[in-house]
């Protein structure tokens, strides 16, 4: 008897401009394998990278709503694009931001709502979904002092922030298969704290 093609699995890692993401989701993919691709949202397709330049200029002025539809229109590209073909040649895939981001920025903390935008992104970019989010959860305060460049959203007055931070534990007490992880202490610490994640969700 054949045995089954092993599928790959899809991890995201999400959380606060400044807490770690990236650094977090490089140390993944070592961990994962050579094998494993390395994402960001939005973006990785070419119509995604021009949504994404358009989504963090300042100008044009862009409506909650319709920073929603264009994030979740770029994730649809992705899904379908890369992500998709990727998990099933039975390699992994690690993205930076995903639905936590588009939840905690654009339905909590500019007003369009939880419920809106959990049946937009589940309804439109909904599959495949992630095998584990992992929310890299950091004090506001944290979080802006580690920041670089400041973009549409980074820019934003310290009380967007602190909506925003709520707006991803919400998430991650709302959504199946998301972790919430402490990303305060050095990488190292912040690193084994995912990777336990990791293990206890194939367990």
């Amino acid at each position: 008897m054949q045995a089954t093609p092993r599928r790959g699995r899809f991890f995201v890692l999400d959380g606060l401009d400044g807490c770690g993401k990236s650094t977090q989701a490089a140390r993944l993919v070592r961990a994962l394998g050579a094998d494993t691709l390395h994402l960001r949202e939005p973006g990785s397709t070419a119509a995604g990278e021009r949504i994404r330049a358009l989504l963090l200029d300042p100008e044009p002025a862009l409506t909650p709503a319709a920073q929603t539809l264009l994030f979740a229109s770029a994730r649809r590209q992705m899904l379908d694009e890369v992500v998709a073909p990727t998990l099933a040649a039975g390699r992994d895939v690690v993205c930076e931001r995903f639905h936590a981001s588009t939840f905690a920025y654009q339905g909590v903390a500019l007003g369009v709502g939880e419920e809106r935008v959990l049946e937009l992104l589940f309804a439109w970019a909904g599959e495949p979904a992630p095998t584990l989010t992992l929310v890299l959860d950091l004090a506001p305060e944290l979080a802006r002092a580690r920041r670089g460049a400041r973009d549409r959203f980074e820019a934003r007055e310290p009380d967007f922030h602190r909506r925003v931070a709520e707006g991803y534990r919400r998430y991650a007490a709302r959504v199946p298969r998301t972790a919430l992880v402490d990303a305060s202490g050095s990488p190292d610490e912040v690193a084994a704290r995912i990777w336990k994640e990791l293990e206890r969700a194939d367990r």
